[in-house]
């Protein structure tokens, strides 16, 4: 039981981190100087430097590796769930009344440091996309050293949002951990 319940949690790792893994190589094919996209002069101070446009590159590629490597894991626990299954020895059916219980050999310690492992690969990965769109905002409406007021519109519910979610993610999956 406890397993399919492991196996359902890391599948929908996998599943939301596929999601964000397009998301962000869809980005890492986007032209941050296309001109049609500039909504900033650049004559004026709030036209975001070489600097910006890297550090968006490199945001993408350090999230582009966190969804990756969380969701490798997750699939690598995954196999190692059906692997014992599927292995006649570990496995033990209980009858209680109408209902069978399947209880699986499967190193709870290795699980569960595998599944935090993964977790927090998430994690990283959804800050990593976080600083990306930054500089996305700031590439296409302005710098925030400048005081754009359409950049701090934009990226105040980001910075707020996407935290407060994942400390809800974080202790869910604490709670659930202690579980």
């Amino acid at each position: 039981m406890t397993t399919s319940i492991h196996v359902t949690a890391l599948d929908s790792v996998v599943n939301v981190n596929s999601l964000f893994t397009l998301a962000v190589f869809i980005g890492l094919t986007w032209n941050p100087y296309d001109s049609t996209n500039i909504l900033v002069d650049p004559a004026t101070k709030c036209f975001p430097s070489s600097k910006t446009a890297e550090d968006l590159i490199k945001f993408h590629v350090f999230s582009f590796s966190s969804f990756l490597f969380s969701s490798l894991v997750a699939l690598a626990l995954k196999q190692a769930i059906k692997l014992s299954k599927s292995h006649s020895l570990n496995i033990r059916i209980n009858f209680r009344g109408n209902e069978f219980f399947e209880h699986l050999d499967v190193n709870k310690t290795l699980l569960r440091v595998g599944m935090v492992v993964s977790g927090a690969g998430s994690v990283a990965g959804c800050l990593f996309l976080m600083l990306a769109l930054i500089n996305v905002v700031q590439i296409k409406v302005g710098t925030l050293a400048c005081g754009s007021g359409h950049a701090f519109a934009a990226i105040v519910p980001l910075v707020i949002l996407v935290p407060l979610a994942l400390l809800i993610y974080v202790c869910v999956g604490l709670y659930a951990f202690t579980r």
